[in-house]
């Protein structure tokens, strides 16, 4: 087994870390020192299924290349009612599958939701496990936002091909996506909290501002400081600001309150003025009224 010394990049400590996956981590620093991903379970003495599973981890952190499905536009099959009856009459799993969906969705599918589900293991290869994880993942979602009502198996069929060109068809890779998401919601909640938004979702923009900063690897204290400045320098929460200060941060590797106190130095200002403001919040001023 190869061992070399090796120089990590911050953002993928800081995946590893969040990841908080022993199993991940030491598999990445397996890989990184050139072994063969095939003799990983010997080369650690881990099972191949907590092999798998660390395997999938550091896909879904994007820090082990893996080929995608390429899923062109308009190539989906058009499944007709002849291929369905032909399906629940040959296919002992399929029907055990569209048996286990109807459970979970709670109600009988028609001819067209079959279709769909045909769709998802004949076309994009999802083996049965992983299309019933796929279905309970979205009901998952759905309550979390809030919903009484189970998604439609049409906003399902729009995960199924994500996951598909994500290459989760695995029970491992669809455990690590969903954890990984998991703990990206509790993250946003976290979040959420911090910047005192409470009985309401997220606007899909809000989100999108949210989730990429939680990408970039802040910590609480972080977003703490800049919320403080956002709303002391604007007079409230001001998302495009914040996202300027953040951002900011970001590229000089300022992540941690310590490394923001250290890194984001207050430039000489004119007699007069307050000092407060650190090179991010200039930044993002000048922006702000150039945009204005």
């Amino acid at each position: 087994m190869n061992a070399v010394e090796l120089s990590i990049e911050q953002s993928d400590m800081r995946k590893l870390l969040a990841a908080a996956s022993p199993d991940a981590a030491l598999l990445y620093l397996y890989l990184r020192s050139g072994n063969d991903p095939e003799h990983a379970a010997k080369g650690l003495n881990l099972t191949q299924s907590r092999i798998s599973c660390a395997m999938a981890t550091l896909r879904q952190l994007n820090l082990y290349q893996q080929e995608k499905k390429v899923i062109l536009p308009g190539e989906r099959p058009s499944y007709s009612e002849t291929d369905v009856l032909r399906a629940m009459d040959t296919d002992r799993d399929f029907k055990a599958l569209y048996g286990e969906i109807q459970r979970l969705m709670g109600k009988n599918l028609n001819t067209e939701e079959l279709k769909i589900i045909l769709g998802f293991v004949r076309y994009l290869g999802l083996p049965p496990d992983v299309v019933c994880i796929l279905v309970s993942y979205c009901k998952d979602r759905a309550r979390q936002k809030g919903s009484l009502r189970n998604p439609s198996l049409r906003t399902i069929e729009k995960e199924a091909y994500a996951w598909a060109e994500q290459g989760i068809d695995t029970m491992e890779e669809a455990a690590a996506f969903i954890q990984r998401r998991n703990l990206q919601a509790s993250r946003l909640g976290q979040l959420m909290r911090l910047l005192q938004i409470r009985g309401r979702n997220l606007t899909p923009g809000e989100e999108r501002y949210a989730t990429a900063w939680l990408e970039m690897g802040f910590g609480l204290d972080a977003f703490a400081i800049a919320y403080e400045r956002t709303c002391l320098n604007t007079g409230n929460m001001n998302w495009g600001y914040m996202n300027r200060i953040l951002t900011r941060w970001h590229e000089a590797g300022l992540h941690t309150a310590k490394q923001i106190e250290l890194g984001d130095k207050k430039p000489n200002v004119p007699k007069g003025a307050s000092g407060e403001l650190g090179d991010a919040e200039l930044e993002a001023i000048q922006k702000l009224l150039r945009e204005g």
